[in-house]
């Protein structure tokens, strides 16, 4: 039998991907749009060659040929990927010496999951964390690596803008997405309108569901936490994406409310480049200026 020589199924992220039907059209883009539906679908099955009962009884191969022929582009496909992946690496390694070898199977492993991963952003994503762990084994566990995997690129969109609003502390194992700040009631303050103070998180692109989609892939918990000031000693130094943000607390018993990020988000977040939004930045300094002498 001779191989037919078929088209690897590959995928990039575009902004057109991410485009919708308005809901009121007329009957005529209705009509363009199922046509436009139809033909991706069919240029999808032939793709991954999956379209043998579509074609006219005539016309299609014996089920096990077929069956034969897609395991084959399965395994082109993943070939493929998988190479596309070292040769982005490459342009992320150092030449600097390490002093540990990546562990073999931890290699093994990574293949196996990176080998699906046809996504040009994803792929460069997958390169960094193979860069990383050839300069710091140990950096990115397997549960990373396995929850990063059925990640989706607009998981990863929406990953890298909690990571925009983000601050990290000096050890860089504790990154919170601050959503506000408030001084505990006591006689004096009660009925102070300024003792609670919130953070518009959503006004920034991160709203409540946002948040549930990032606790349901492990990379953040969803259950908001505290940090309590319990002095006007205490004092707090952090950093917002290469920006420097000292907190020290005008009164005692002052919280910071905050989302934190999970171990495994903490990992991923080194895949994501510093780029802080200084609208956001202000408004957090305006915010916490409240409770906190901040300074930067």
């Amino acid at each position: 039998m001779t191989k037919d020589k078929m088209p690897i199924a590959t995928s990039s992220s575009t902004d057109s991907n991410l485009t919708t039907t308005p809901a009121k059209e007329s009957d005529k883009h209705h009509k363009s749009s199922d046509s436009n539906t139809s033909q991706q679908f069919l240029k999808l099955t032939k793709l991954f060659a999956v379209d043998g009962a579509l074609l006219p009884p005539e016309k299609q191969m014996p089920i096990e040929d077929r069956c034969e022929k897609r395991a084959r582009l399965l395994h082109l496909r993943k070939q493929q990927n998988i190479e596309s992946i070292m040769q982005k690496t490459l342009a992320y390694c150092a030449s600097s010496e390490v002093k540990q070898r990546t562990d073999q199977d931890w290699f093994s492993r990574y293949i196996n999951l990176a080998e699906g991963i046809s996504n040009t952003t994803m792929q460069d994503l997958w390169a960094k964390i193979l860069a990383g762990e050839l300069a710091k084994p140990g950096s990115f566990s397997f549960k990373a690596l396995q929850v990063f995997r059925d990640m989706s690129i607009f998981d990863a969109k929406l990953f890298a803008k909690a990571c925009s609003l983000a601050v990290q502390d000096q050890s860089k194992r504790n990154i919170r997405i601050f959503s506000g700040s408030y001084q505990q009631p006591g006689l004096l303050n009660w009925f102070s309108k300024d003792r609670i103070q919130g953070i518009n998180l959503s006004h920034y692109g991160l709203n409540y569901a946002d948040l549930l989609a990032l606790a349901e892939n492990h990379l953040i918990y969803m259950q908001e936490s505290e940090l309590s000031l319990s002095n006007t000693q205490d004092k707090l130094t952090l950093n917002y994406n290469g920006l420097p943000l000292k907190l020290t607390a005008r009164k005692a018993n002052t919280n910071i409310q905050f989302y934190k990020f999970t171990p495994i988000g903490t990992e991923l977040a080194q895949l994501i480049s510093d780029k802080p939004n200084e609208d956001f930045f202000n408004n957090i300094n305006d915010v916490l200026s409240k409770h906190f002498h901040v300074t930067n």
